[in-house]
């Protein structure tokens, strides 16, 4: 069975949950560590404005996009084994949310419990009709969008994601790669008028996101929340257009295996951040820029790690007991 499925995984969706946890700890990194304030005109300061540019709300819609990908997929081939999808999906997310739960006891801006909820939400989706998932995740995604409705927006991206696998946009991707230049293409001219908007109300000070009274400031974050989902969909058209190069698959190969452990991967974020931070006493005593060296750090780590782990197992540690869970039974590891 284990063969059969390995065969299956359509790994552009491993180098993209790769890709999009490279992201997402560069900004879970400030709140978790406390980061200090920087100094006005210093070169954390000018750090500051590139994450809320560039990667700030970037990433996470990439992740939560691929939760919908993901859960259309996973009932979709319980469904074609003769298994009962629906009530393994219910098991996986309850499960998840247990993961989430303990996560949320140490990262309170986690995502597991958001993702749990959400597929809940989104289940009954699964038997609409493609063309209305499409429809309805695209005007919520807008609408939410235009409020900056950030916490919000999970929902409409998996649904979003969902109708991506009922559309299977990522089977033969190979043979695809016209439509993705054009999504790409789009979708880069979109960021370029967002960022545009948003760089004109980049602060002359550094802010503290969520404490700040600055009309200006709250105005270049509500922009860049409003901007995201293109941004994110240029970075992920990006990237799947370069892995058309297999000697850009090879050399990004541990980005795969990143991807393919991805709930490990998220939660030991977390745990190597705190880890680091009780070690060497950083907690509200790092520096913007002296985060980006941890991440650099975590993420030489974490590739290594998950090449080498998965050279010898079929799953992920948190990936196994989460498939244990889901199939109340004992996976083989190797």
């Amino acid at each position: 069975m284990i063969p059969t499925e390995r065969n299956k995984r359509i790994e552009i969706l491993d180098y993209l949950r790769g890709f999009a946890l490279l992201g997402i700890i560069l900004v879970n990194i400030l709140p978790l560590l406390s980061v200090m304030s920087p100094s006005p005109h210093s070169s954390d300061a000018v750090y500051q404005r590139f994450l809320y540019l560039f990667v700030e709300g970037r990433f996470y819609p990439i992740f939560s996009f691929l939760f919908g990908v993901g859960f259309y997929l996973f009932i979709s081939r319980a469904n074609a084994k003769g298994e009962n999808g629906y009530l393994l999906f219910l098991r996986r997310i309850l499960a998840l949310f247990v993961f989430g739960f303990v996560h949320l006891l140490f990262h309170p801006g986690e995502a597991l419990t958001v993702y749990a909820s959400c597929g809940l939400m989104i289940l009954p989706f699964y038997k609409v009709k493609k063309e209305v998932n499409l429809v309805l995740g695209g005007i919520l995604l807008i609408v939410l969008a235009i409020f900056a409705a950030k916490v919000f927006m999970a929902l409409p991206l998996i649904l979003l994601g969902l109708a991506a696998g009922q559309y299977q946009v990522f089977e033969d991707i190979s043979q695809k790669v016209r439509k993705v230049t054009i999504f790409t293409v789009i979708m880069f001219t979109l960021s370029i008028a967002g960022l545009c908007c948003q760089y004109q109300y980049v602060p002359n000070l550094p802010f503290v996101a969520g404490k700040t009274n600055s009309i200006p400031t709250m105005r270049f974050l509500q922009i860049g929340i409003m901007a995201g989902p293109f941004i994110s969909a240029f970075y992920a058209g990006i990237l799947i257009l370069l892995l058309q190069f297999s000697v850009i698959q090879k050399v990004l190969s541990p980005l795969k295996s990143y991807g393919r452990m991805a709930l490990s991967n998220y939660v030991s974020q977390t745990a190597l951040i705190l880890l680091a931070g009780k070690l060497f006493n950083w907690f509200g005593h790092i520096p913007y820029q002296q985060t980006l060296y941890v991440c650099l750090a975590i993420y030489a780590i974490q590739l290594i790690f998950s090449k080498v782990w998965l050279s010898f197992f079929y799953f992920g540690p948190l990936e196994w007991i989460w498939r244990m869970i889901t199939y109340r039974r004992v996976p083989p590891m190797w």
